[in-house]
């Protein structure tokens, strides 16, 4: 039930990206950044010093540079550390017990830690919008695009998008900003979200939306 070992893999590029149902654009005025679980704990199981963790912490450290010059609204979940049984739920069958109860597993990743004026969920469930005050937070700013980043893909990143399509939120999720357990679990995430409830777009795409270029 422990998180698995996951071995090197490229991030995907601008030719590997899936076809989208939707043409949504960009817009800094209505976007809001959610660097979803970006915590020691779960970058841990990667390579160091190899894809796809470089190019991860690398695209989503510009990525919340960026929004933050673009006015955009920075928010990061994480996950609380030393969870007892029953606030971990369902989660306990599937991963056991989760994040110990050690601060330095907890901590969001330093390369990527948030800024002043960021603003941090405590994040229980799959969906960064379970027992959170995320969508609130969103319409408080006037946000209904959210852009997504961080791990993994194929379980939180894509479950918050399908959340965020429910809530009529768009959805943006950044194909080279996001990781998973394997080559082919990142592949999946990104053609099941593309064709089912976000907009998949690179780092570079978005930087230039975020420019107005």
């Amino acid at each position: 039930m422990a998180l698995p070992a996951i071995a090197a893999y490229p991030l995907p590029g601008p030719g590997e990206l899936p076809d989208n149902r939707v043409g949504w654009t960009v817009d800094p005025g209505r976007a809001a950044l959610l660097v979803h679980d970006m915590q020691n704990h779960f970058l841990r199981p990667f390579p160091e010093g190899a894809e796809p963790l470089g190019g991860l912490l690398a695209n989503v450290g510009r990525l919340a540079a960026a929004c933050r010059e673009a006015g955009v609204p920075v928010l990061y979940s994480a996950q609380p550390g030393g969870q007892t049984p029953a606030e971990r739920g369902l989660q306990q069958d599937f991963w056991g017990p989760g994040l110990p109860a050690d601060p330095a597993a907890a901590a969001i990743a330093a390369p990527v830690a948030p800024e002043a004026g960021d603003a941090v969920l405590t994040k229980w469930k799959y969906s960064a919008f379970v027992r959170t005050d995320l969508a609130e937070r969103l319409a408080a700013h006037g946000r209904d695009q959210l852009l997504l980043a961080g791990v993994y893909a194929h379980i939180g990143v894509a479950l918050t998008a399908a959340d965020a399509w429910m809530r009529d939120l768009r959805a943006f999720l950044v194909a080279d900003a996001v990781a998973d357990f394997s080559a082919e679990h990142h592949r999946e995430a990104l053609r099941w979200a593309a064709g089912t409830c976000a907009r998949v777009l690179t780092t570079d795409a978005l930087l230039r939306a975020l420019k107005g270029a």
